[in-house]
């Protein structure tokens, strides 16, 4: 596809433009309005192809759970292991700006089945909970107050670290939207051991001095909207001393991981980021007990 179309599309997903803005710059760009709404569900992301790992999958358990956080009750899908001999460190899975979605149910399954305590959280809980719109998803991740945010993030760890089936060891893993905050609970909460960043927004520069945690942080090579911030951020890591790593994913696009958005996914660099991934929270939080199949 067109680059043109699918940097059109991350503007609009990130609200930079309108939805009608949207499909009259579409429209110019494919030929004709017919044209692009035939384009639309080939940019769209199909959560038909979402289930790598199904729902209801025998080898785990799998429940939607609430905890406390600034007077709100913030639920999320908490998935583990059916082995409840073994206690596990603890992954916090943060969305993207479409909310607590059916594929980021998905990838908290990934992690449950790979040994983590897993935990994809719904920011959006104190607001009516992730809707299935995602047009309105995203209005309303826009209207999200930043700290209060962050908070309820910072508890989320919290209410990890001290989960009975927790070993105490929790780290992050966020997309888009999800990996700024990532970035920005990693300088809000030193109980945080391991931050994943994909594609995500660097945080403010003059608290990364606060971060404990160690980072890691995917990016893709065609996404100049986040990338242009990132060698400041890297400079700033560095000179603060902080444990982290940046890997650059040339020739893809932003939300390259997502393999429900058929024009962005690239499986090979998800497969290699995913690799590093697990290769680094087992290295920062434990190697997690085996599932049993």
């Amino acid at each position: 596809m067109d680059q043109r179309i699918i940097d059109l599309y991350d503007r609009f997903t990130h609200g930079q433009i309108d939805r009608r803005g949207f499909m009259d710059r579409l429209g110019t760009l494919a030929g004709s309005a017919a044209a692009a709404a035939a384009l639309l569900p080939l940019l769209t992301n199909d959560y038909a192809r979402a289930a790598m790992v199904p729902e209801g999958d025998p080898r785990l358990n799998a429940a939607m759970v609430t905890y406390p956080s600034g007077g709100d009750d913030i639920s999320g899908y908490l998935v583990r292991a059916r082995r409840a001999d073994a206690k596990r460190p603890a992954v916090l899975v943060i969305h993207e700006n479409r909310g607590l979605n059916p594929h980021i149910k998905d990838v908290t399954r990934r992690l449950a089945l790979a040994g983590y305590l897993a935990f994809g959280v719904d920011l959006l809980s104190a607001d009516g909970g992730t809707p299935e719109d995602e047009d309105k998803a995203r209005s309303m991740i826009a209207e999200l107050d930043r700290a209060a945010t962050v908070q309820r993030a910072v508890d989320a760890v919290a209410f990890l670290k001290d989960n009975e089936a927790s070993t105490g060891s929790v780290g992050a893993i966020g997309f888009c939207w999800g990996g700024g905050m990532v970035n920005l609970l990693a300088e809000a909460s030193p109980e945080l051991k391991a931050g994943v960043a994909y594609y995500g927004m660097p945080p403010p520069l003059d608290d990364v001095d606060t971060i404990e945690a160690a980072l890691l942080l995917h990016y893709a090579g065609l996404d100049n909207r986040i990338n242009e911030n990132v060698p400041a951020y890297e400079k700033a890591l560095k000179e603060a001393g902080k444990d982290f790593t940046i890997y650059v994913y040339e020739g893809v696009n932003h939300a390259f991981n997502n393999d429900t958005s058929p024009t962005r996914y690239d499986p090979k660099a998800a497969e290699l980021a995913w690799g590093r991934t697990s290769d680094f929270l087992a290295k920062h939080l434990g190697v997690p007990p085996p599932v049993e199949t």
